[in-house]
């Protein structure tokens, strides 16, 4: 294992110890939102990474969820949501993760993603093939909509929620399940291991992704970003690469 992923490897597993502590503990809430929930926990799961990585890497940037910290300028980014799946972990639902990705200049090379209940961890690195515990992982090979099990999300705007209610009602009758999870970073861990086929979402941040991302792409299937014009958010369509998710798009 590189020093790097060996870095995201021990602060997932940090924070994710942080977060198995206070779950269903008394949670203090910075904001409550119409669609989101601001934990004082993700600032401290958010500051122990940070903590960690920049221990070990002083001249490295973070960029996160709860802020930026370390050297703006660096070319080493370190994409860090600290809770991926904040509204689950608030009300007692188990099915949330951290996830670490590091971006070098424009290439995102490492991904972390740790469930801390299921003490499951995603990893892929440049001479890491994607794996879970330790084992290499692979997408599925389902390749049509009445074989596939999907996940949605739907996002924290009135718009983001009808475009994406009408983009999933043209496959809604024609898939086997949907599933919706709450976490995008397990969601897309889920399509790199097989478990689940697709996953969309219409406004998403670098953070909830990055690490999905290079796992699902690592793993043989596709991820496709939609482009948010005037917004640092897009939205994200990925699958195993076999289903014809252009008819989504």
């Amino acid at each position: 294992m590189s020093a790097y992923l060996e870095t995201a490897v021990t602060a997932a597993r940090a924070a994710g110890a942080l977060l198995r502590e206070h779950y269903e503990g008394d949670l203090h809430v910075d904001e409550m939102l119409a669609h989101d929930i601001k934990l004082q926990l993700d600032v401290r799961s958010q500051e122990l990474i940070t903590q960690i990585i920049l221990e070990r890497h002083p001249g490295h940037a973070i960029l996160g969820e709860e802020g930026v910290a370390g050297e703006a300028s660096s070319a080493f980014q370190w994409i860090v949501d600290p809770i991926d799946g904040t509204v689950n972990y608030f009300f007692g639902i188990p099915h949330f993760c951290v996830s670490i990705a590091l971006r070098e200049g424009e290439e995102i090379t490492h991904g972390v993603i740790y469930d801390p209940m299921l003490d499951e961890l995603f990893t892929v690195g440049p001479d890491q093939p994607p794996a879970r515990n330790g084992r290499p992982i692979r997408v599925s090979k389902r390749a049509a909509w009445n074989e596939a099990v999907i996940t949605v999300g739907f996002s924290k705007t009135n718009e983001a929620i009808d475009i994406g209610l009408e983009r999933y009602r043209r496959i809604a009758h024609r898939v086997r399940k949907t599933r919706m999870l709450g976490s995008a970073a397990l969601g897309m861990a889920y399509i790199a291991c097989g478990r689940l086929d697709a996953y969309f979402e219409e406004a998403v941040s670098l953070w909830d992704i990055a690490a999905g991302e290079l796992l699902i792409q690592r793993a043989g299937g596709t991820v496709l970003r939609l482009p948010k014009p005037g917004s640092e958010k897009f939205g994200v369509i990925s699958s195993n690469g076999l289903l014809p998710v252009e008819e989504m798009n």
